[in-house]
């Protein structure tokens, strides 16, 4: 069997969705590279910076890295821009969206929430309110949102920083995407790890 029988989805049957079911499980054993690829694209992107977005996503994640950041922060950082080419207006959501299905809810909820809380560095400059992030005070999360924002995403800008290259996180972007999708001991709702572990960190310089 090549391909499924049918021409319309009411039409399958049992055998047409099992041999579907196998390709598309399959498919997805390529999704880390797949995302690694997708990476690659973001110094085609957006200029006039010194630094192109895909520089710009790697000093975040090595700033993530020597701040002794776990697996799930250094990921989500290192994604947190994938979707500035594809979707340029909600790009924020776009990378949540991906990283939802296997990194803790705590990373996905920054990354979703990164955009807003970036306001704060130059939205009066664009006619935008830098306080936008205030809607979400008292969150659980905007502490850590805040602190994602200050010291790995609005400072990674700086082409004389020591970065890291993309081949060093390519295997724990593989890590990660091996996960099963919405496992609970990965998402961990409500869950915190920190940010910046000093012990790990020390290992790392």
């Amino acid at each position: 069997m090549d391909q499924v029988k049918f021409t319309a989805m009411k039409d399958g049957d049992r055998e047409d969705y099992a041999f579907l079911t196998e390709h598309e499980v399959a498919f997805t054993k390529g999704t880390a590279d797949r995302l690694m690829t997708a990476l690659e694209t973001l110094d085609e992107g957006l200029s006039g910076y010194k630094v192109t977005r895909l520089g710009h996503s790697l000093q975040s994640a090595t700033r993530a890295w020597r701040d002794g950041a776990d697996t799930d922060w250094l990921v989500s950082t290192l994604l947190h821009d994938i979707g500035d080419i594809f979707a340029p207006f909600n790009h924020d959501e776009y990378a949540a969206s991906i990283l939802k299905p296997f990194v803790r809810g705590q990373c996905t909820w920054v990354v979703e929430k990164h955009g807003d809380f970036q306001m704060i560095y130059y939205g009066e400059h664009v006619g935008a309110n830098p306080h936008k992030r205030d809607a979400y005070a008292g969150h659980r999360y905007f502490d850590d949102c805040a602190t994602f924002c200050e010291r790995w995403d609005q400072a990674s800008f700086d082409p004389a920083y020591d970065t890291l290259t993309l081949d060093h996180f390519r295997p724990l972007v593989r890590e990660v995407f091996a996960r099963a999708p919405y496992d609970p001991a990965v998402i961990r709702p409500g869950a915190r790890e920190p940010l910046v572990d000093a012990s790990v960190a020390a290992t790392r310089a």
